[in-house]
This record gives structure tokens, C-alpha cells and sequence, in this order.
């Protein structure tokens, strides 16, 4: 998801309508077993958009295997699209056979199902979607107009997750292997949407059915564009050796403001495949699609919606943000909610080190130092258990909202200089690809855990750095650098942690315009110097540590 900070376009006056169930809120935690016994094989999505009467109508076929021994069917889908048919490897059900009380659709299938069946659920559904009170952060559909009338429709499904539209299994393990799309629009409307085109097929009264297919798609990743879009594409010629299409779909009469936008695709893919490594859907497209909202990471149709903006880095930092997760969200999908903080931490920190790629250190330096300004501390970025994914992004909830950007942007920041760029880029290829040396090709989707991301630090350095991550994700407050001077002997420095665990991090110091390293192997150290010294401790900002002056310039920002 887009970073907070950005402002949502107004919402329409039917926001919030028709209501949701609590459990429709509920995107992953902890699931039914009976969901977690199924592997998800396959969906094919027939959806019909109405504009003129809001609604959807849609039939979902959803391949299943048993992994376990069933004796029902649990698929999230929101109650205000109502089903009115249901199969069975082509059995058609008694409507006495299901029922959905409150956004969980449960189907009681004729027999018993055993262990190892795959079988095939046909369900038509159809009624009037939830509209998003500010997509995409309280999400749903978002229902709109281009200036000259024409229908502008799109949705975002993250926070409040896939069965806002269609019939899933809400939580982030439980990718389709494949997902098949087919959008009837009106006439004059097209549909751009995830994965490769198939083809367009033209009804006799004007409307149009766009056929896409999708591999391995991250669930809250689908996602419906409709519009009379335009297109600019071209093909990339990676540096892997492979070529990839790039696609931007834009609103017409913006076609000079979409041209320099689309011109940022070849060289923002070129960084991410020079510092992180291949494209993981090069066989699909590179697609972007501009939308009525701000922003979303839909699987190769990122979803754009930030006006063209300026920003003094020379490059559009939304675009850029939500590319990265085709990388941080999509190719690497957060296991549980808990580890969000690996999609939206390592996307914010792609925008400085992006502008370190184009201009150098102080460009870097400079957008590091804003993102320092944002840090909150109010809670941990992992808490060790199953969450959903308000209860990561809501402070309300406990969550740590937007520490999940920026202090774990910032996390990284210091993890780098910790342990060096060869080390930290490695092991960011190994969280993200499942290996250290990717190729187009030979590897697939896959689903991370902080400890994975651990587990690769221990294997490209050969130290065990859980005390690190134990004080930056596993506790709210930062270190402490405590600093006094010994007379006759020298600057003593001493970590202060909240939890009292040990936090060997070297510190870089300058002692009259000399700069030595700290290691700090014991946490404190005393640094001989004469009392008249001038010192600077950590000159370049690369400790991520307690800032008393940040935090009394964001107690009087609070008042102003």
C-alpha cells in the first residue's frame, strides 16, 4: 500500500455503502480449519460491471484440493453480494445447502469430503458492492466519472481483503495458483487487469468481455480497472537478457502528463533489477492502470492515481512505491500480517535508495532524513502472533500504522551500514526470490516470515543478529545512546534499551574531525579523548536511535 502521508480524493456521497459485517472487515489472523485444509488450485472469475445500477453480477469456478478430511466449505465472500447458485463438480446444490449469514459463505456439500479430492465449487453471486469510504486505506469499490461523463470504476480490496468482490479465501497464504478474469463491461469501456491479456471478446449490443490470466497472484493483489483508458506500451529489454512488456493504461486528454510518466517505467525497472534482481512477472507485463484513488500494488496492474504530482527527487514516488512491491508484496507476500512490515518497509526504502541510484549520497541522505521525522515508536512492528491486517495498520487496533514504512525503512537503513551492501543486498535477494542468485525463470512466488528475513542475515554474515532485530521490531521505543564524559579519561558511551537486552552496535564517531568506529561490543565503551574535544557521534546518520530534538520538533508540530 501506498505510503499515509498521501491525501485520498474525495470520497462519494455513498461511501461506506452497503454496510460490511465485522468478519467481512477481517482480512487474515487466525482462520477456520477448515479453510486452512484447502489448497487453493485455481479461480476463474466471470464479473459483469453495471455501472448504470452499481452493481456486480459474477460466477466464480474455484478449484480446491482437500489437504484434510471436510465435511464443509468455508470461502469468505461479503453478504451484500448475495449467492444464488452453487455446484459441485458440476452437481447443482439445494439453496438449503448453503447460506451466509455474515460474510462466510458456508456449503454443505452432498457427501463427506476426503483427503486429497480436488474438486471444483461453481458460485453465482451478484449484487451491489461495498464503496470505499477512502480507498484504498478503508477500502472497497470506488465508483467515478472522467470529466467528460464516461464511467471510471476500480477497486481495492488490502485492508478489508479479496471477498469485497469475490469469492476467496481471505488471508495471505492462500494464493490461487492461477487466476482467469473475464470482465463484461459496457460499450466504449475497457478492462485492463492482472496478468496476460487473452484476448477480448465483442457482444453484439456493444459490450465487451476482457479474458486475463494471472499466475500465482497475491489475493488482495486482483483487482477490476474500468474506463475509457488509453494506452502507451512498449517492450523492455532487461538487463537478464529477457524483453518484458510495459503497459500504462491513462484517462484520456492526459496524454503528455502519461508520457513522462510512463517514460520513469524503463529506468525504475533498470534499478530494481540492477539492486534487488530480475522482474518476477516479466512473462506477464509490467502494467500500470491510472485509477480514482491514490494507489495499490495490484499484481502487474499497479493502480495509479497521484495527478502527475512533483516531487524535488525528480521522479514520481507513488509509482515508484507501489512498483517496489511487485518485488516487497507480490514475488515475496508476508506469510502472516504480523510481518507487513517486509512489503511496506522495504518498498519505502526503495524510494531513497532510488534517489541514491540516480544523484548520490545526499540525495539519499536528504529523503532518509524526512522519513526519520515520521517514526512514531508507539508499538512494536512484530508482535510473534497471527494478526490481521488492521491490526497491524491501525494504531487504534495496536498496530504500528506507519512505522511499518518509515522505521523500518529506517530498520534497513542501519541493517546496510551494519553489515555492509554486499551482505544486505544478498540477503534481501534471498528473502525475496528464495535464493541468492535469480534468474528469469527459475523461481516462483513465494510467501516470507521475519524469521526467514533473519535467517538470511545469519546466512550471508555468518553472526547471529537477533539482538538486533529483537530492539528495532520486537520493542516500540528506540535505543538510547547515553553519553557523559569521564574526567581525565574520555567520552563514555552506553546503549540504553527498554527491554534490557544486550545491543552490541557500533557507533561511528568524529573526535576533531577525525572518524573513528565504536564497536561496542558490550554495549559500552569509553573512547580516550581530552574533555576539550570536539565530537560528533554517528556524523552520517546511520543508527537508527532515541532523537530527544526529534521528538520535542514532533511535540510542538503536534500543537501547531
Amino acid at each position: 500500500m501506498l505510503l499515509p502521508i498521501l491525501l485520498a480524493l474525495a470520497a462519494p456521497q455513498t461511501a461506506g455503502k452497503p454496510a460490511l459485517t465485522p468478519l467481512t472487515q477481517v482480512s487474515g489472523g487466525p482462520r477456520p480449519a477448515e479453510q486452512l485444509a484447502l489448497r487453493f488450485d485455481a479461480a476463474d472469475l466471470a464479473i459483469e460491471v453495471l455501472p448504470a445500477t452499481k452493481r456486480l453480477r459474477g460466477v466464480a469456478t474455484l478449484r480446491f484440493t482437500a489437504k484434510a478430511p471436510l465435511e464443509r466449505l468455508l470461502i469468505d465472500l461479503d453478504k451484500n453480494l448475495p449467492v444464488s447458485a452453487v455446484s459441485i463438480d458440476g452437481v447443482a446444490l439445494q439453496s438449503a445447502a448453503w447460506s451466509n449469514p455474515d460474510g462466510r459463505l458456508v456449503i454443505m456439500p452432498p457427501a463427506p469430503i476426503p483427503a486429497g479430492r480436488s474438486m471444483s465449487v461453481r458460485i453465482a453471486y451478484g449484487g451491489t458492492p461495498h464503496v470505499g469510504i477512502n480507498p484504498p486505506w478503508a477500502d472497497g469499490v470506488v465508483w467515478s466519472k472522467t470529466k467528460d461523463g464516461r464511467t471510471w470504476f476500480a477497486t481495492t480490496a488490502e485492508g478489508y481483503g479479496c471477498d469485497l468482490f469475490w469469492p476467496c479465501l481471505d488471508f495471505p497464504t492462500a494464493e490461487p495458483a492461477q487466476v482467469d478474469l473475464h470482465i463484461t463491461v459496457p460499450a466504449g469501456l475497457k478492462a485492463p487487469a492482472n496478468g496476460v491479456l487473452l484476448g477480448v471478446d465483442r457482444h453484439a449490443d456493444g459490450r465487451t468481455t476482457w479474458n486475463w490470466r494471472a499466475k500465482r497472484p497475491n489475493t488482495y493483489a486482483v483487482a477490476l480497472n474500468v474506463g475509457p483508458y488509453e494506452e502507451l506500451a512498449a517492450t523492455y529489454k532487461s538487463r537478464f537478457g529477457n524483453t518484458i512488456p510495459m503497459v500504462y493504461w491513462h484517462l484520456p486528454g492526459g496524454r503528455a502528463k502519461a508520457e513522462k510518466l510512463f517514460a520513469e517505467f524503463a529506468p525504475t525497472l533498470d534499478f530494481f533489477e540492477s539492486v534487488i534482481g530480475p522482474y518476477p512477472f516479466a512473462d506477464e507485463k509490467v502494467g500500470v492502470v491510472e485509477t480514482p484513488y491514490k494507489g495499490m500494488e495490484h499484481q502487474t496492474i499497479n493502480a495509479y492515481g497521484n495527478a502527475y504530482a512533483k516531487t524535488p527527487e525528480g521522479f514520481d514516488d507513488l509509482f515508484h512505491h507501489e512498483l517496489a512491491h511487485e518485488w516487497f508484496a507480490n514475488q515475496m507476500t508476508a506469510a502472516n500480517w504480523d510481518d507487513y512490515w517486509l512489503h511496506e518497509g522495504f518498498a519505502t526504502y526503495m524510494q531513497p535508495l532510488y534517489g541514491e541510484w540516480r544523484e548520490g549520497r545526499a540525495r539519499y541522505a536528504a529523503m532518509m532524513d524526512r522519513q526519520r521525522l515520521r517514526i512514531d515508536n508507539r508499538a512494536p512492528l512484530v508482535r510473534g502472533k497471527l494478526l490481521t491486517e488492521e491490526e497491524v495498520y491501525e494504531p487504534a487496533k495496536g498496530g504500528a500504522g506507519q512505522d511499518i514504512y518509515f522505521k523500518a525503512s529506517w530498520m534497513l537503513h542501519t541493517l546496510r551500514w551494519l553489515i555492509g551492501d554486499a551482505a544486505f543486498f544478498d540477503a534481501t535477494r534471498r528473502v525475496v526470490y528464495g535464493r541468492p542468485d535469480p534468474k528469469p525463470g527459475d523461481f516462483q512466488p513465494r510467501y516470507a516470515t521475519t524469521a526467514d528475513f533473519e535467517a538470511a542475515v545469519h546466512a550471508v554474515t555468518g553472526k547471529d543478529h537477533r539482538w538486533f532485530f529483537d530492539v528495532y521490531l520486537r520493542q516500540a521505543a528506540l535505543p538510547e545512546l547515553v553519553t557523559s564524559f569521564q574526567a581525565d579519561e574520555g567520552l563514555e558511551m552506553t546503549w540504553k534499551v527498554a527491554s534490557g537486552k544486550p545491543f552490541p552496535m557500533p557507533i561511528e564517531i568524529e573526535i576533531d574531525g577525525k572518524r573513528r568506529r565504536v564497536e561496542m561490543a558490550t554495549g559500552s565503551d569509553l573512547v580516550p579523548m581530552p574533555s576539550a574535544a570536539r565530537v560528533v557521534i554517528d556524523p552520517d546518520a546511520r543508527v537508527l536511535k532515541r532523537s530527544k530534538q526529534i521528538e520535542e520538533f514532533r511535540a510542538w508540530q503536534a500543537r501547531q
